[in-house]
């Protein structure tokens, strides 16, 4: 009796609804409460709540002031041996960080994460992989194959969350107490781990869910950088609970088109620093090459004295980008226009094709017309429309911009230029790159001191900015 007595007790599996808080002792599709669908997640109950308590989290210690906190404590980083991501991160690895690092499957998650425990680990530090998805000879194969093969590497194929911990010297694990943690854990991935102590399979939202909880938990606790990698779903998302997001400190996103050997990671969210920094990496056989110059190699193979292509002075968060865009109009094969686009917004090209016909004289509406972005990047600023449209009028007048002239500014209905920010960013990258004219908006003409570098053409209106060409 006393033994059945303990055993309700202990901690139990429920499911609770996310939108009303009901609880039911089985899932169930639909909420009986609020009658919403899907929204029932498993959770522990009962016994010690293992979100429960800062205590976990703050070792116990009594609140401090912000002013009595040591600013070493504050401001210490740990470099990743990759300038790129270091420039992501604001500067690298803060201890305690909990950093989620997606990407579609094959653009180079697990690669890039190699590399930055290499990174560490050949600066004397000491880091544990616990991949979910590989065996450890499969992991040591791609590391020898990148030069990540480190004796400070340790690599560990594991899915049970509690062995991951224990093995990082958490005492909560209790499979490996007193082992040594390491400057840095890693686990690949997420949605391959799981606790003992929910009855639902890896990947599911209470599984991801509870073991992003404790590995949070032994990050803030340890001390111990920690990167969870994190599957995408057909819609760009990571995969599992979207408070995945809220509970990290570091959202990080690999983005590329396959096609292309160029990839930009992108930090959507960052506590310790600046989400308007992207860094550029080439994937190549010996893993992803840092592209600290990535205007230079964008316009590397750019044709010059072909019609229908134009250089525009781009930006991507604090970072200028010099891009070709190029355009092409054709006789519609069909008897209506079709459109191909790569690289930029559909409904943008759209847009700029009616004001071409109705603000500028240059109606190609019933051709077939094609815009690429060279490089495989994807632009969804504004400031490249004027580029789109030159580039379209370009090819359809069959005459070539001249190669030394860069553009950028946005489009209205009316076919008025107007003004985009980080106009000085851009002129210097442009000035850097050996560009002598830039056609830019009047409003950030008239807010410039200006250039002796550069012959600085400002216009207010898309015919005026043709014509200048």
């Amino acid at each position: 009796m006393s033994a059945i007595k303990s055993k309700a007790k202990g901690p139990r599996t429920v499911h609770r609804c996310q939108s009303c808080g009901h609880v039911e002792p089985r899932w169930l599709g639909r909420c009986p409460a609020c009658t919403e669908f899907g929204t029932l997640v498993e959770e522990i109950q009962g016994g010690v709540p293992p979100r429960a308590g800062a205590a976990l989290v703050s070792n116990g210690a009594a609140p401090i002031a912000a002013t009595a906190v040591p600013p070493d404590d504050l401001t210490a980083r740990l470099p990743t041996g990759l300038a790129e991501l270091d420039r992501v991160l604001g500067g690298g690895l803060v201890p305690g960080a909990l950093i989620l690092l997606g990407g579609d499957p094959g653009i180079g998650k697990s690669t890039l994460l190699l590399q930055l425990l290499a990174g560490v680990a050949g600066t004397g530090g000491s880091v544990l992989y616990a991949s979910g998805e590989e065996s450890v000879a499969q992991t040591a194969m791609r590391a020898r194959r990148i030069g990540a093969a480190l004796p400070t590497l340790r690599l560990l194929a594991e899915t049970d969350v509690d062995v991951i911990v224990g093995h990082g010297g958490s005492s909560q694990g209790g499979r490996s107490a007193g082992a040594t943690p390491p400057t840095v854990l890693a686990v690949d991935s997420i949605q391959t781990v799981y606790t003992s102590e929910l009855d639902s399979i890896p990947g599911s939202v209470g599984q991801v869910r509870e073991c992003a909880a404790r590995l949070m938990r032994y990050a803030k606790t340890q001390g111990v950088p920690t990167i969870l990698v994190g599957h995408v779903t057909q819609d760009g998302a990571i995969a599992g609970p979207k408070t995945l997001e809220h509970l990290v400190d570091v959202v990080l996103q690999v983005e590329g088109d396959g096609g292309s050997p160029y990839r930009v990671v992108r930090a959507h969210k960052n506590r310790f620093g600046s989400t308007q920094e992207i860094g550029v990496f080439e994937m190549r056989g010996g893993g992803m090459i840092e592209v600290p110059e990535p205007s230079a190699h964008l316009l590397a193979e750019r044709p010059k004295g072909a019609p229908g292509s134009v250089v525009v002075a781009s930006a991507d968060g604090n970072r200028p980008l010099l891009v070709e865009v190029q355009g092409l109009v054709a006789p519609a094969a069909a008897g209506f226009g079709r459109r191909t686009v790569a690289g930029v917004d559909a409904n943008r090209v759209a847009l700029l094709l009616a004001v071409l016909a109705q603000r500028a004289g240059h109606d190609v509406l019933t051709q077939d017309v094609f815009v690429n972005v060279a490089g495989g990047l994807r632009l969804v600023e504004p400031a490249i429309d004027l580029g789109i449209a030159c580039a379209l009028a370009s090819s359809n007048f069959g005459r070539a911009v001249d190669p030394h002239t860069v553009v950028f500014g946005e489009v209205g209905l009316a076919g008025e230029i107007r003004a985009v920010p980080m106009a000085e960013h851009r002129l210097a990258e442009a000035r850097k790159l050996g560009f002598t004219r830039c056609i830019l908006p009047a409003q950030n003409r008239a807010r410039l001191e200006g250039d002796p570098g550069m012959e600085l053409v400002g216009v207010d209106r898309l015919s005026a900015a043709l014509a200048a060409l």
